[in-house]
């Protein structure tokens, strides 16, 4: 069978699968061997960007295009994919299932559009399954789904007697400019860490929050992993979350629990990965139980700002 893929989060299933997409998107990148396969979108934003230029660009790719990215027709004929990934969750993350079905339909390409919709874990196993189906993966992803559940069950069993008092109020931010709390799968994994997640609940989608807000609701802990942004990236343009006005007077700053981590291979990708991000959340909020993640994916975000800014006058 001939897969195309185009999220990056359903090309790590199909791997995961043992099925090697014939293109994907241009995002993706993860295992390294995908960023080799022909790539069938383009995007109209510039990802080098802080979070306010990247708004003002999708912004204006949505007034002047009707949408972020751009499928390659030719691309996508050449690759002549009997099924196409895409996704449901949100038009500037991905491309969405109605742009595909139209550029399908122009291709002169036959073939079946397989959406992902993943709001939390439980979607996701149930989308392995019905990947697994699809491409006749059927026991390699009843495997998958129950080694991430395992692990999964790993770290509750270790966060589910810490009492309530010890437990951290978290706030993670998947945009900086404008402020955005994570929805989506982001409260469930807070919770499973050991953490309470009070700014939104599970499922709830990513919205834009007023400064405001997140000052009323004082986190104990902040993590901070705009969407598609690496860790350095986030670390670059932090002052758009430190320069807010009363950042220093938060309960998270004041105790030293303010993060930085990869937003774009963990906390924004719906894939087999967010088990990993699950237990790197759960490293964050308690190091006496459970490793601190690698400085690739997190680290102190108040440390690394001021490594960059240099020593104040």
């Amino acid at each position: 069978m001939r897969v195309a893929s185009l999220l990056p989060s359903a090309t790590e299933i199909c791997y995961a699968l043992g099925v090697e997409p014939v293109g994907v998107s241009h995002e993706c990148d993860w295992p390294p061997e995908a960023a080799d396969r022909p790539t069938l979108d383009r995007s109209r934003v510039d990802p080098d960007q802080d979070s306010a230029a990247i708004n003002e660009q999708v912004a204006q790719a949505e007034r002047e295009h009707g949408g972020v990215y751009e499928i390659d027709l030719d691309a996508l004929a050449g690759a002549d994919p009997d099924v196409v990934v895409t996704q449901g969750v949100c038009d500037v993350c991905a491309v969405d299932t109605l742009l595909v079905e139209e550029a399908i339909a122009e291709a002169g390409v036959d073939a079946e559009v397989l959406t992902t919709d993943v709001h939390g874990l439980d979607d996701l196993y149930r989308d392995i399954e019905r990947f697994g189906d699809v491409f006749d993966r059927e026991e390699r992803a009843a495997e998958l789904v129950a080694d991430l559940r395992e692990r999964v069950a790993a770290v509750r069993e270790r966060t589910d007697g810490i009492p309530a008092a010890e437990r951290p109020s978290v706030a993670v931010f998947d945009w900086l400019d404008p402020v955005m709390v994570a929805g989506h799968w982001m409260p469930e994994l807070v919770e499973a860490a050991g953490g309470t997640y009070p700014m939104a609940d599970a499922g709830d989608r990513s919205t834009p929050r007023e400064w405001a807000s997140v000052r009323e609701a004082d986190p104990d802990a902040l993590v901070a992993a705009p969407c598609g942004f690496g860790l350095d990236q986030t670390l670059d343009t932090a002052d758009e979350l430190t320069g807010r006005p009363g950042f220093d007077d938060l309960t998270a700053v004041e105790s030293g629990r303010v993060f930085a981590m990869d937003g774009h291979y963990f906390v924004n990708r719906p894939g087999p990965r967010l088990v990993d991000t699950l237990e790197h959340l759960a490293g964050l909020l308690h190091p006496d139980l459970f490793d601190s993640p690698p400085e690739s994916v997190a680290r102190d975000l108040l440390v690394g700002e001021s490594a960059r800014a240099g020593p104040k006058p």
